[in-house]
Order: C-alpha cells, then sequence, then structure tokens
C-alpha cells in the first residue's frame, strides 16, 4: 500500500521558516519524481516545487524562488521543503506528490498558516 505521510506544518509569523517533511513508502522511492503542491482556502491546487531522481534537479513556481528549497534523502525515502521567509499568501494546505510513468501518488497534506 502506498503512503505519502506530510509533517511540519502550523502557524508561523511572516518572515518565518518551516520545513515539511514526507515520508513515502510503498513505492520504490528513488524511482520518482517528487514535488510539492499547495491548495489555498478558495483556490485550486498549484504545483510549487518538484525534484528529480537520482540527479536531484530542482525546479519551482516563480513566486517561491529563492525562498524555498526541496529536498531529498533516498535513503530514508522522504523529501523536504523548506520555507523561508514566509507571506501570508503562502497560507496553503501543502500536499506532497510522486510521479513516475503512469503512477501518480498524493498524500493528505499539512497546514501552513503564515499570520502575525
Amino acid at each position: 500500500q502506498v503512503q505519502l505521510v506530510e509533517s511540519g506544518g502550523g502557524l508561523v509569523q511572516p518572515g518565518g521558516s518551516l520545513r515539511l517533511s514526507c515520508a513515502a513508502s510503498g513505492i520504490t522511492f528513488s524511482s520518482y519524481f517528487m514535488n510539492w503542491y499547495r491548495q489555498a482556502p478558495g483556490k485550486e491546487r498549484e504545483w510549487v516545487a518538484g525534484i528529480s531522481s537520482p540527479v536531484g534537479n530542482t525546479n519551482y513556481k516563480e513566486s517561491v524562488k529563492g525562498r524555498f528549497t526541496i529536498f531529498r534523502d533516498n535513503a530514508k525515502s522522504a523529501v523536504y521543503l523548506q520555507m523561508n521567509v514566509l507571506k501570508p499568501e503562502d497560507t496553503a494546505v501543502y500536499y506532497c506528490n510522486a510521479r513516475y510513468l503512469t503512477n501518480d501518488y498524493w498524500g493528505r497534506g499539512t497546514h501552513v498558516t503564515v499570520s502575525s
């Protein structure tokens, strides 16, 4: 059974930092391209960042470049999203996504609220 479990969300003040984690099981993690998506209240889900394997090439949504960093640990079957200089507009539910060929798996999400 495939599971993606996100953690690390919470309430943070503007300018603060959070690190999200996603633990994967039931897949050959090193084969999968990993993504983070987010969905803000009343908005559609949007892609935030992605990372390939095994090279670890990364790409980002323009609005998070320079503030967010995606990285992975294939030995731990985990992917992370380091989020710095958080803004209120980063408030959303953040989802982990694993993709390989026709396989497409999602976690249940973790809430991030950026507010003073």
